[in-house]
């Protein structure tokens, strides 16, 4: 890999963490993991969203700063690079959707704050898949909670990854269309994923499609 920390990144089922894992145990590398299992307003908030979005969003990011702040800086000399299947900036693009005006001018102080003291990845690798192929996936892995995530819902975040990604200048970003490939069940696919991966970018946004 040419890159010290990758941060893999897309909307919910787009095969993030399947993806982050097997490069992390294929490569050596540190893998960081998002904690989302152990946060309890998620349930919640798939039933009454307007009640618990701002709990949900504020333990989101106390847990991923706390999460990326202990692992980031504590580097393991066995290690040949760091990645993780999420980026700190998700946190801003989920509460961006899910957050009343007010709610989102107190957040992204909080955010901002924090935010200043991470390093950022040096690739950003971002996974498209369209809603419906999202939701397959969501059912297929069978989570009680997140079954009773809209298309909607996912629509409004897969829009606020792009809003976000077309504002960065100074990242180097690949988003890669999954659509018609299955890396998860096809070592061919994942091969092909893995050589955009492993490649050499400028800083600015990379768009791939893999067929």
């Amino acid at each position: 890999m040419n890159y010290s920390y990758i941060a893999i990144e897309g909307a919910i089922g787009a095969g993030k963490t399947s993806l982050a894992t097997r490069i992390a145990e294929e490569y050596n590398a540190k893998l960081i993991l998002e904690q989302f299992e152990e946060n309890s307003f998620l349930p919640k908030f798939y039933k009454d969203p307007d009640k618990y979005a701002f709990p949900l969003e504020m333990s989101f990011l106390a847990s991923r700063f706390q999460q990326l702040k202990d692992q980031l800086s504590d580097q393991d000399l066995f290690k040949s690079f760091t990645i993780s299947d999420y980026f700190i900036n998700k946190s801003l693009i989920f509460a961006g959707k899910t957050l009343q005006n007010d709610e989102m001018t107190l957040y992204s102080k909080f955010f901002n704050i924090i935010n200043a003291s991470l390093p950022k990845p040096d690739l950003l690798v971002y996974l498209y898949l369209e809603v419906d192929k999202l939701k397959k996936n969501i059912i297929k892995r069978g989570r009680s909670y997140e079954q009773e995530i809209e298309p909607t819902y996912l629509e409004k975040i897969q829009k606020g990854y792009f809003d976000y990604i077309r504002q960065q200048q100074d990242m180097r970003i690949l988003i890669i269309d999954t659509n018609n490939i299955d890396f998860v069940e096809k070592e061919e696919d994942y091969q092909k994923l893995l050589e955009i991966i492993k490649g050499k970018y400028d800083k600015g946004i990379h768009r791939f499609t893999l067929e």
